[in-house]
């Protein structure tokens, strides 16, 4: 009788402090996970994602924040990164606009949307939406072909973030 091998849903949760090698310890701990879990052919691509999205927090929000990477299904992965400010940037805040030639911010997040396959953000906290923090969070698979990335949103996921397994 076969047998069949069911892994089951992991995650992992990095609190990081306001320290500037803070990024680099989030990307360590990222390419470590998926290395684990048996995903190595997301490294460069999470990487990039997670980077941009971490460092967004450490350079915008005022506390501390954290790093969430969990499993999404078979070689897909979500990365999350939480923080204090409620501020929602473009172009998660529904604007896909890309950057000037000579803009000096919004570049790290543009690349987001275009590497990523899905990606959103998700207000956090006990008071009104916007008021103490948000969820920036993004997923991406591996493709055995080479395609480079559409300059358009992704499908909007059908679940929440806050449906995401509890670490």
């Amino acid at each position: 009788m076969p047998t069949a091998t069911v892994s089951p849903p992991w995650a992992y949760t990095l609190h990081l402090p306001r320290d500037p090698r803070a990024p680099g310890v989030a990307r360590s701990t990222l390419k470590a996970a998926l290395r684990a879990h048996g995903m190595a052919e997301l490294v460069d691509t999470a990487e990039l994602l997670a980077s941009e999205l971490v460092t967004n927090a450490y350079l915008h929000s005022k506390g501390a924040y954290s790093l969430r990477v969990c499993g999404a299904g078979r070689q897909r992965v979500r990365i999350g990164v939480r923080d204090t400010d409620p501020h929602i940037p473009a172009p998660f805040g529904w604007s896909v606009e890309t950057p000037a030639a000579m803009a000096e911010h919004g570049r790290g997040l543009h690349l987001v949307t275009l590497w990523a396959e899905r990606w959103g953000v998700c207000p956090v906290g006990e008071g009104l939406p916007g008021q103490d923090g948000k969820l920036l969070w993004v997923e991406c698979a591996w493709k055995p072909e080479v395609e480079l990335p559409a300059e358009s949103p992704r499908e909007w996921p059908r679940e929440s973030p806050r449906d995401w397994p509890t670490g």
